[in-house]
């Protein structure tokens, strides 16, 4: 190697000898770093910025967490509202802070993450209503060694921009330029409130316990919980037992679509964006009302109807099935919380009786319950369940694509579809999901669909949190984990795997329902286990998978009604399905008689 310089004569070469190569090549390296470092330093102290800072009075602590920063170009709510996955979007920035102190200033720039514009420098000039939000994180020292930080949730159901003593400002309208150089202050003058928990009432009735099970894996008390409605007569019929059924569901602090009062008559009505009908709201009153009166009417099968709560540091709920990062809340649900029910309830406890049904994560809740524990459980139905064979996980095979975000192509980068319409039209890319979500928390912290997906299925990683299935920023999948995923919680290989010890406990137990304009592609995924299921033997399955041509999510059989209503019958669609097959199934001497009344 030789260097060369420019002379009276032309260029002379000066050798370079190997030592003094590596060394030059050592101060190139430097040299270049430096020059990053300087201008990303330059970048991050000129231009728009602002500095946020929280008062005593809102907490005295040193505080860990996630920092938003907030902008919306309308007013119909709250800009902390306004963060969703669709096309009305509104802007959110997000920054870690460890030990912020108060009247300590933070400062969010051109350099934090955003979605959708990545970054502050990419906002267009014009006026906003701007807003900043502290969700606040916690410290676990877990059971397998590991401290982390989490967002515990605090009977919200895990939602950064309602969770109590989460910090937020009084939004602001305001004009800025990412050009100018200024430095716009904001305060988080104001606490999220503590949510007064429901009351019992004659048919439902609310239970709380702490899961030895989870207090050990998390290193401090944990408590799992659910709503209970009780079927009519129960005071009346002291010598009646009840079978049992897990409708699986996201976080409801109550038992929801149950409604004992005739609609409000005052209730303005509001529209549905979602299915395109006004006075939505109203439907909504209606439809809980009359499953009501179904439930209480002569002929309405009396069984108990349990909804899970186990909100936990990820999500709002576990997905019910033992994982590495959030504990065993499988066996948590199914050998603490279910037992407890059933004994303070008068539940028959046994397996002939008990049943699962849901949609979308409940949906998957269902089919994994019964798949997991197949002797506990005589009966499934799951709806436009989440992706139940990750050969379509939604619209990604993570077993042989090689990036989640985009399709495989040498020439092209086409991004891959993430959400659609009843239209078959794109709102949302598999990146848009991804990246909401990284703005909105680093390590999976988000409480988003991707992040909770990622926390149960995934092994833990060097840091404590869960090992990423893909790079969050690019997209770029790890198959070691994938492979991971598939030998421990994917539903269609499990099934294929296991079925001649698995098969013989599922036989008539199985039930799937998607529609096949699916908003997240979940009827991908169902198709692939379909195709086993059809072919199964020894035994056959001898179950139900279903289809509703151009139902979005989240179609529950229902042929006869649109989706935006049979959604709100599931009791009323699944009840008579399992009283058939407990006559079925029911062994000799089984008690089928003192709950019919």
């Amino acid at each position: 190697m030789a260097i060369f310089a420019k002379t009276g004569v032309g260029r002379v070469a000066f050798p370079i000898f190997p030592e003094e190569r590596e060394k030059m090549r050592r101060m190139i390296r430097v040299t270049i770093l430096c020059l990053i470092c300087f201008a990303s330093s330059a970048h991050a102290q000129t231009g728009l910025r602002f500095r946020i800072s929280f008062p005593p009075s809102s907490s005295a602590q040193p505080l860990d967490g996630r920092l938003l920063l907030l902008l919306s170009n309308n007013d119909k709510s709250e800009p902390r509202f306004q963060i969703t996955e669709d096309l009305n979007t509104q802007q959110v920035f997000g920054v870690d802070v460890d030990g912020w102190r108060p009247n300590e200033w933070t400062t969010i720039d051109a350099s934090a993450f955003g979605y959708p514009r990545r970054s502050l420098a990419d906002v267009p000039a014009g006026t906003y209503w701007v807003q900043a939000v502290l969700h606040k994180y916690e410290t676990f020292h877990r059971a397998d060694g590991h401290t982390v930080k989490l967002p515990m949730d605090r009977g919200e159901g895990q939602k950064w921009n309602r969770a109590p003593g989460n910090l937020y400002s009084t939004p602001v309208k305001m004009t800025i330029d990412p050009r100018a150089d200024r430095v716009i202050e904001i305060k988080l003058d104001r606490v999220m409130p503590p949510i007064e928990p429901p009351k019992d009432t004659k048919f439902i009735k609310h239970v709380r316990i702490q899961s030895q099970l989870l207090t050990k894996f998390w290193g401090r008390p944990m408590y799992i919980g659910a709503a209970v409605l009780l079927p009519a007569g129960f005071d009346e019929h002291p010598e009646a037992r009840y079978p049992l059924i897990v409708f699986h569901d996201h976080f409801t602090p109550t038992f929801d679509g149950f409604r004992e009062t005739p609609p409000d008559p005052d209730l303005k009505p509001e529209y549905s964006e979602r299915f395109r009908i006004e006075g939505y709201n109203r439907i909504v009153q209606e439809y809980a009302y009359q499953f009501y009166k179904d439930w209480t009417s002569p002929d309405f099968p009396r069984f108990i109807i349990v909804k899970i709560q186990h909100a936990n540091p990820y999500y709002d709920d576990s997905y019910a099935v033992n994982s590495a990062n959030l504990g065993p809340y499988g066996d948590a649900i199914n050998y603490e919380l279910i037992p407890y029910i059933e004994k303070k309830f008068r539940g028959i406890g046994q397996g002939w009786a008990r049943f699962t049904y849901g949609g979308s994560t409940g949906g998957w809740e269902a089919l994994a319950t019964q798949i997991f524990y197949p002797d506990m459980y005589n009966g499934c139905f799951a709806a436009c369940p989440d992706p139940i064979d990750f050969r379509a996980y939604t619209t990604v095979n993570i077993y042989e694509d090689e990036n989640a975000y985009y399709m495989p192509s040498y020439w092209k980068r086409i991004l891959r579809p993430g959400k659609r319409n009843y239209l078959n039209q794109i709102v949302a890319t598999v990146e848009d999901m991804n990246h909401m979500e990284l703005a909105l928390g680093t390590h999976g912290r988000s409480g988003g669909q991707w992040d909770i997906w990622q926390a149960v299925f995934s092994p833990v990683g060097p840091d404590g949190y869960p090992k990423p299935i893909w790079d969050k920023l690019t997209g770029k999948i790890d198959h070691e984990v994938a492979q991971y995923w598939r030998e421990h919680y994917d539903l269609g290989y499990i099934l294929r795997r296991d079925w001649a010890k698995l098969g013989p406990k599922l036989v008539g137990k199985i039930h799937i329902y998607v529609g096949e304009m699916d908003n997240y592609f979940l009827n991908n995924a169902v198709y692939l286990v379909e195709d086993f299921l059809k072919q199964t033997k020894d035994p056959y399955y001898a179950g139900e998978v279903d289809y509703e041509p151009r139902a979005e999510h989240c179609w529950n059989g229902d042929h006869t009604r649109p989706n935006a209503i049979s959604r709100l019958r599931y009791n009323q669609m699944y009840v008579p399905k399992i009283l058939e097959r407990i006559e079925k199934t029911a062994p000799p001497g089984a008690d089928l008689s003192s709950w019919r009344y």
